[in-house]
């Protein structure tokens, strides 16, 4: 039986990916999708979802705008690198859905309720709309599976800040909230997200397979290419978010360990780190008793490599 997934996201590039990836993922059933500012507004989100599953021939599943502001930070966007419109200036056609007109906070609740003990929340975006849901509801990490979040480092820096990794830091308090919970969850962070890449000869291989779902993905990946390429030379671009959708789909290509793990919210240099004891990989370290995460740690780079193409409709 598939799973009942609710993905909860800032629906710029890689989110739009992640979305295509899931609609192709008979592993998965798509049950909702919630949004948040970050790569753009909330309702920019919500749009850019709503053509992203409209690209996939999906047009069922209900899209809620969530909250346009941050607990603490101020909001902002990621236009140099999704572009100004969240999805690379590709100048797409607009949806013909609109959001469903409830708050993706209560579609969270709700949807926790009609899956209970079986939905998996995919938040590939601040964290805000889950923390929010949370202080809501004290029962609702009762009814989630887990929690996959694409956020944090492990075992190297940010790209927000020097140690603080963009879904994190815009928002440190939330994701606090929801690392501190009793919930489980999964940290696919961007140590490890950065290890797969799409090149150029991916986006070709996506531009010429007969499939509308890799065409779509071929039109959003140029901008996304030419903005890695200013800032690291090389014209490859991470699919961040589209690999947390390939640890749910695949876990056992991902080296994962039960760990220690929380936010920074304080330090002048280090806030929205997540602080994972990488101490505890030994069974035998005294670490005391702290809220723990499944963090992945590594990736079969291939394997995910090779999922994301497929289920994106190159064929090998």
């Amino acid at each position: 039986m598939p799973t009942p997934v609710l993905f909860d996201v800032d629906t710029g590039i890689d989110d739009a990916l992640a979305l295509l990836v899931a609609t192709r993922s008979p592993e998965l059933d798509l049950v909702g999708v919630g949004t948040i500012a970050g790569n753009v507004t909330a309702s920019g989100a919500a749009f850019n979802t709503l053509r992203t599953l409209e690209a996939a021939g999906v047009t069922e599943v209900p899209v809620a705008v969530g909250v346009e502001n941050f607990l603490l930070e101020p909001p902002h966007d990621a236009s140099w690198i999704h572009g100004t419109d969240g999805i690379g200036d590709t100048d797409q056609p607009a949806p013909r859905g609109r959001p469903s007109g409830e708050h993706a906070v209560d579609q969270l609740l709700r949807l926790s309720h009609e899956h209970a003990g079986r939905l998996v929340v995919i938040a590939t975006a601040p964290l805000t709309n889950l923390a929010l849901a949370m202080r809501k509801d004290a029962t609702l990490c009762d009814r989630l599976a887990r929690i996959v979040i694409m956020g944090g480092s492990a075992q190297d820096g940010g790209n927000k800040a020097a140690w603080g990794e963009a879904n994190i830091a815009n928002d440190p308090e939330a994701a606090q909230v929801v690392f501190a919970a009793d919930v489980p969850r999964t940290m696919i962070g961007l140590d490890v997200t950065m290890k797969v890449r799409f090149d150029q000869d991916d986006l070709e291989a996506l531009t010429a397979a007969s499939d509308p779902v890799a065409n779509f993905a071929a039109d959003l990946l140029p901008f996304y290419l030419g903005a890695y390429e200013r800032v690291t030379g090389r014209r490859e671009c991470a699919v961040h978010d589209a690999l947390t959708v390939a640890a749910v789909i695949d876990p056992d290509a991902f080296t994962l360990r039960s760990l220690p793990t929380q936010v920074e919210t304080r330090g002048d240099l280090t806030r929205g780190m997540t602080v994972v004891d990488l101490r505890a990989r030994f069974a035998n370290w005294p670490v005391g008793e702290q809220p723990r995460t499944d963090v992945a740690l590594d990736v079969d780079v291939d394997r995910a490599h090779a999922l994301l193409l497929e289920r994106l409709g190159v064929r090998a």
